[in-house]
């Protein structure tokens, strides 16, 4: 596999993320990254810069639009705010490979494996959405039950929890997942 655009796209994700004053993500999309490969070890550079980019968006929230799904969201998974998040992650991510010139074919694969990160469908969107959840549970669950409870409350947080965990469509994601998920339940003390 060559990284020809991949090297450019983790940098632009750091840079942005860590402009807008949001590094404590980072870890999570690099391990992304990491998961994508042991479950998919020959997993291509188009995949591989969708784990890394996948939640770009939150570096460029508009925040007009932002606050008004929040709004209306019910707890941290509403469908406006996934679609939003998914569709603006893919723009974001197609424009920039565009200005580093990626081909069309590259540009197209991203913004379909991010379009659909959260909710999968296909094979490798399935992929991406589970080494998504594995990295989350590795990385957010601190933060979640520290900062996130306090801001909501036990039981969204749990929601997410649970939501994140049981959309996991591999055997194999899930069984990583799995011990990491019930510790933080249990640190949630539900």
């Amino acid at each position: 596999m060559t990284d020809k655009f991949y090297k450019k796209v983790e940098q632009f994700v750091i840079d942005t993320f860590t402009e807008a004053g949001n590094d404590r993500g980072i870890k999570h999309f690099l391990r992304t990254v990491h998961w994508v490969k042991i479950l998919k070890p020959d997993a291509d550079e188009a995949l591989l810069i969708s784990a890394v980019a996948h939640d770009i968006e939150r570096g460029f929230r508009n925040h007009q639009t932002y606050d008004r799904i929040k709004k209306a969201d019910k707890g941290f998974r509403s469908d406006e705010h996934l679609i939003h998040r998914q569709n603006e992650g893919a723009k974001i991510i197609g424009e920039y490979l565009q200005q580093i010139g990626s081909d069309k074919k590259m540009i197209e694969r991203v913004k379909m494996l991010i379009s659909k990160h959260e909710v999968g469908g296909n094979d490798d969107q399935n992929l991406l959405k589970d080494a998504d959840s594995v990295s989350f549970f590795e990385n957010n669950v601190e933060y979640f039950v520290n900062k996130k409870v306090d801001e909501t409350s036990k039981d969204k947080v749990k929601d997410k929890f649970d939501w994140m965990f049981n959309r996991i469509s591999s055997e194999k994601a899930k069984q990583i997942a799995r011990p990491w998920y019930e510790e933080a339940i249990k640190k949630l003390g539900l």
